[in-house]
């Protein structure tokens, strides 16, 4: 049934910083709201602003945590766990890249740093349930995507093996997850071995189809590698619980094309831009997904590679809450139906009965 899409709310990643008001919860939360937005997604890898450890084991701080968001005029919409569902699978080559995203005393050892990022995307599930949500946004991480292109030719089997490795280690995740009842939205992304439907469809499939192995859809990573978004909606609703409002523009040449050159964001082909800056037909993703029944959140994840974030921000609420279509409860030709009358349909299609 269609439904209308609640928003619009913000990722808070981007903004968090050391000055203030970008280096508290109830400080963030507040100058969201004064911006217009109505709900905030929490990066749990930030302890500026949330304390994942405390809020897996207590309810206390979680209902504290309600409380700092409700007094501000926001709900929580998911918690975020991407930086640690990046490293559940790392392929070697990004180690020394990765290590940052872990605490100091795993750095340089892989298997500590495996295990710490488990246990952190198990107690976002705890921390969600908790918090009273059902879903959370993440990423996969990645073992195979160094061989992305396919030359050298890959050795049979190096494909099927890593997604193989890669379900073997979501999977207690994704239990943990089905018995708290909260779904991970996983964020199809360059970088991580599931980036596109393909890619998406062999993960759950080596998942056996489990069902909390879900999609937090972003049109912008689609646009940037040419792929048709909106039919990736008419594929994949059933999946999608959870939606990144992020814009994109690809403008090739005759100097690059989706691969950009190894060039910086500024002068790259594909690059992401604030909302209505870019290419991303937002109306026809709005209608698909209202059309499909999604009800849950809108949230900007602002990325820009020439806006401010404070102006990124400041256009962006208004943005999403122009295209959240509130559906209606009546057919617009209501007006000319009228009630059931089987003798007058059996005369209507010739039927003598």
């Amino acid at each position: 049934m269609p439904a209308t899409i609640k928003g619009p709310a913000l990722f808070l990643a981007q903004f968090a910083d050391d000055a203030a008001p970008f280096n508290s919860l109830a400080e963030i939360t507040k100058w969201a709201a004064g911006l217009g937005y109505k709900g905030v997604q929490i990066p749990t890898f930030d302890g500026r602003l949330f304390d994942l450890d405390r809020a897996a084991g207590s309810q206390d701080y979680c209902d504290e945590v309600k409380g700092i968001c409700a007094e501000a005029g926001v709900e929580i919409t998911e918690l975020s766990t991407h930086l640690q569902g990046q490293l559940i699978a790392v392929n070697p080559a990004y180690d020394p890249a990765f290590d940052a995203f872990a605490p100091e005393a795993v750095h340089g050892d892989p298997k500590a740093r495996t295990e710490w990022a488990v246990d952190q995307v198990k107690k976002a599930a705890k921390a969600s349930r908790r918090l009273g949500l059902d879903t959370t946004v993440s990423f996969t991480g990645s073992l195979a995507f160094p061989y992305l292109y396919p030359w050298p030719q890959r050795p049979p089997g190096l494909i099927e093996e890593a997604f193989a490795e890669l379900a073997r280690r979501w999977r207690p995740i994704l239990d943990t997850y089905e018995e708290e009842g909260v779904d991970i939205g996983y964020e199809i992304h360059p970088g991580e071995d599931v980036f596109d439907g393909a890619t998406f469809e062999m993960f759950v499939d080596a998942l056996d189809g489990h069902p909390r192995a879900r999609i937090n859809y972003d049109p912008s990573h689609f646009l940037l590698q040419q792929m048709d978004y909106l039919a990736f909606i008419d594929l994949y609703h059933e999946r999608i619980c959870a939606f990144h409002v992020k814009d994109a523009e690809f403008n090739p040449d005759g100097r690059q094309g989706v691969y950009s050159g190894y060039q910086p964001w500024l002068s790259r082909a594909g690059r992401f831009r604030s909302l209505g800056d870019g290419q991303v037909d937002f109306s026809g993703i709005f209608s698909k997904l209202s059309q499909y029944g999604y009800d849950s959140w809108a949230v900007l994840e602002w990325e820009c590679c020439l806006k401010s974030p404070g102006q990124g921000a400041a256009e962006g609420a208004p943005f999403i809450a122009q295209h959240i279509i509130e559906v209606t409860e009546k057919a617009f030709d209501d007006f000319a139906g009228g009630e059931t009358d089987q003798a007058k349909i059996d005369k209507m299609l010739g039927l003598d009965r």
